[in-house]
């Protein structure tokens, strides 16, 4: 199997490291041909920040080789999500005056526009992950997608920048090539999982994606093709199992197993008589309590997190204004009743995400907690080949600077670790 066919998504969650590897495929359609998905506990990880190295690099290590074995090859590199409530958007515009004497837009004038935007006033300590156009202005003319072979004597471009802590993406990538791998690019997680289950007409129509993490909730806005809003959330599935466990005095691990196996985001249709009994599943004397009451509590937090999400998008005017409503993703969304919860408190469309252009015999891959690295596969697969009418793939693989990042890390961190 040649190596240079394989394309690796890295996943380093609060609770999870998870790695899909894939294979580039020629059809348009399913680009990748996934052939291994592996994934460990992690340590040393903290609502998406690294806490400690070298627990991290103990959890990569393991998740590699569960994967390599799978694939029956090693992975020279990986394409890696970061996420985080450091990650921070905001917009910006770059004009430029277009170079060809005749006016005609080249692929280098895009560049030069896509870099004038670049030189917005980044915070200190923070570094651009993304510069991601979302249209351009040619002679005042508004809302042109793709303006090369245009002719034109001013080109600008509207771009949503997308930036990181420094000494979170130097934990990072110092913890990525410890065990020996190469970092393909830093992608944003949330960018990644909507680009495994979003179709176009979706993202024209105006959807959210909502990764329910362990520790974090991260969401992304699109409309008319273009990212219009970003957030990471301090908020997760494991404040619902802290709730359950502090609720019904039990262990955190017991807690996981009623929330998982009886536990529903929805009162509805959960009659009053229904019991769980807890001293069963904790190997003790029997002791029963209320599902009800159980749910009552799940539904709390749920509702919380959503309207935490509801005033992300009260931030953009979309509250209850996005056809194409919600796609629940992330390890969280599997809690049973989540999508009713969902679609009531949001007042969207709701639905489980699911992964759209991926062929793969491996069942897991199906599961909503694996969407992320499948995502980064998909990038990788679609910045790495043609892409057929893929604009943002196109205009992306134009950009000498979309792995600075990575590339001006690589330099210090060799000098570090021989």
């Amino acid at each position: 199997m040649p190596e240079r066919e394989l394309i690796a998504g890295l996943d380093v969650g609060s609770t999870t490291v998870r790695l899909v590897v894939g294979q580039r495929s020629d059809d348009s359609d399913q680009p990748a041909h996934i052939i291994a998905a592996a994934e460990v506990p992690a340590t040393g990880i903290n609502r998406g920040v690294i806490t400690s190295i070298d627990d991290a690099v103990s959890s990569i290590s393991t998740c590699l080789e569960k994967a390599e074995r799978m694939a029956g090859a090693p992975v020279p590199s990986v394409w890696v999500g970061i996420s985080g409530s450091h990650i921070t958007s905001q917009e910006s515009r770059g004009v430029i005056a277009v170079g060809r004497s005749d006016g005609e837009i080249t692929e280098a004038d895009v560049e030069r526009a896509i870099e004038a935007a670049r030189t917005v006033a980044t915070p200190p300590n923070y570094e651009i992950l993304h510069v991601i156009p979302k249209s351009f202005t040619v002679d005042g003319q508004i809302g042109i997608k793709d303006p090369i072979g245009m002719t034109g004597v001013r080109l600008e471009v509207d771009t949503q920048i997308i930036q990181g802590l420094s000494s979170q993406i130097k934990n990072l990538t110092k913890a990525v090539y410890r065990p020996g791998l190469e970092i393909d690019d830093l992608v944003l997680s949330t960018l990644a999982t909507a680009e495994a289950v979003l179709s176009s007409r979706q993202k024209e129509l105006g959807v959210v994606v909502v990764n329910i993490g362990g520790s974090t909730t991260s969401l992304v806005v699109f409309e008319e093709g273009d990212m219009l809003h970003t957030a990471v959330l301090p908020v997760g599935s494991d404040h619902i199992t802290s709730d359950v466990a502090i609720g019904l005095r039990i262990s955190i691990d017991t807690a996981e197993k009623i929330k998982l196996e009886y536990g529903s985001a929805s009162a509805e249709g959960i009659g009053k008589r229904e019991e769980i009994d807890v001293g069963e599943l904790e190997g003790e004397a029997s002791s029963l309590v209320s599902r009800r009451y159980v749910t009552e509590i799940i539904e709390a937090r749920a509702e919380e997190i959503f309207d935490k999400i509801d005033a992300e998008l009260k931030k953009i005017d979309r509250s209850g204004k996005l056809p194409a409503g919600v796609v629940l993703c992330g390890g969280g969304a599997k809690l049973s009743g989540l999508v009713d919860l969902a679609k009531r408190q949001l007042r969207l469309p709701a639905s489980l995400g699911k992964p759209i252009g991926i062929r793969s015999v491996i069942d897991k891959v199906n599961d909503p907690s694996f969407l992320t690295a499948l995502g980064l596969v998909l990038w990788g697969s679609h910045l790495g080949g043609p892409r057929p009418g893929g604009r943002l793939g196109r205009i992306f693989s134009k950009l000498p600077s979309l792995r600075s990042v990575t590339g001006q890390l690589k330099k210090m961190i060799k000098k570090v670790i021989p």
